[in-house]
């Protein structure tokens, strides 16, 4: 199966409009996904990843390819895969939501380009990229914030579950790797207490679920076929009060109150694992907590119609944090 991928690939590309110049050897870093990642081109090209066949994989080769000669950062590569995984798994599709087309579910009637067009993996990479490169700030966003801003999609919260893939596929066809560091994907957490760790470790395994104003957790609902439903979710101060209820340690329930509980952090000492980071207007007026999972980025549940997930901490309207950690468990 990899010298028939490998042969796809190879007919795709010599099909493909798009020429394909030299590599830059430069290192570009971007952040896409829950912690800073390092993308170096360079390496060598397999043309097979587990799970992805000869069609997909070339459909990815134009992708890259594109994204080379437009000269977008290879972490744009990752973020263009990755939607088109999630649009249409990595398949040139003639059908979708209403008129939605190709690669990447373009829509020619939100001018995407004709049918025809939008139907060109050329074309739709080439306006995906240029859509990508009018966000500003895309190259600090999470991969998913970044491919939302250009898609927006009616479930925008789907596109950082295919990272992984997304990066293993263009290893497999343009020879880059990528690498995460800082932390925040919720590995290899470095929490300096128990109490810490077990709190982040709740907050982490909370990802995807709903904000919920007023929610304290999920509910589970037992249906009559067996199976089990669950509902409901967290607000940002419920789910830092139920992380620390799991650490035996007992905070208050608003974000207000968490943070007037402290203990404080001393203005200019880093944050750490396991820190609650609070937002308003000041300190009398915190609207928003989050859990620290490293000194860059927090699990948070943001916002109606978003779910918990991981964030960046520095923010305009950062207040400060407190170490609930420091006190006894049963507290």
């Amino acid at each position: 199966m990899g010298s028939k991928i490998a042969i796809g690939v190879a007919v795709v590309l010599a099909m493909s409009p798009v020429l394909l110049g030299a590599v830059p050897q430069a290192v570009v870093s971007s952040l896409t996904g829950d912690g800073s990642t390092t993308c170096t081109p360079g390496g060598t090209t397999t043309g097979s990843v587990q799970g992805y066949v000869a069609d997909q994989l070339a459909n990815a080769t134009i992708i890259t390819s594109v994204g080379k000669q437009l000269q977008v950062p290879e972490p744009g590569w990752v973020i263009a895969v990755a939607v088109a995984i999630q649009e249409s798994t990595l398949r040139n599709l003639d059908h979708g939501d209403r008129d939605s087309l190709g690669l990447f579910q373009q829509r020619p009637s939100q001018g995407w380009g004709t049918p025809q067009q939008v139907m060109d993996p050329t074309y739709a990479a080439t306006q995906f990229y240029r859509h990508l490169q009018a966000v500003s700030g895309w190259q600090q966003m999470s991969l998913n914030d970044a491919a939302q801003a250009v898609q927006r999609s009616g479930t925008p919260e789907v596109y950082g579950r295919h990272q992984a893939d997304a990066e293993a596929i263009v290893a497999a066809v343009a020879g880059v790797s990528c690498e995460h560091t800082g932390g925040g994907d919720c590995t290899n957490i470095a929490a300096p207490t128990a109490s810490a760790l077990t709190a982040i470790h709740y907050a982490c395994g909370q990802r995807g679920l709903p904000y919920v104003w007023g929610g304290n957790g999920p509910e589970l609902t037992e249906l009559p076929n067996g199976q089990t439903q669950v509902r409901g979710g967290f607000d940002c101060s419920g789910l830092t009060k139920a992380a620390y209820t799991a650490a035996g340690v007992q905070i208050p329930r608003t974000a207000q109150t968490q943070y007037n509980a402290g203990p404080l952090v001393p203005a200019g000492q880093p944050v750490l694992p396991g820190d609650l980071v609070f937002f308003g207007s000041g300190p009398r007026a915190v609207t928003h907590v989050g859990i620290a999972v490293s000194a860059e980025e927090m699990v948070d549940a943001p916002d109606r119609g978003l779910v918990v997930r991981v964030e960046r901490i520095w923010r305009s309207n950062f207040v400060g944090a407190t170490r609930p950690a420091a006190l006894q468990p049963g507290r």
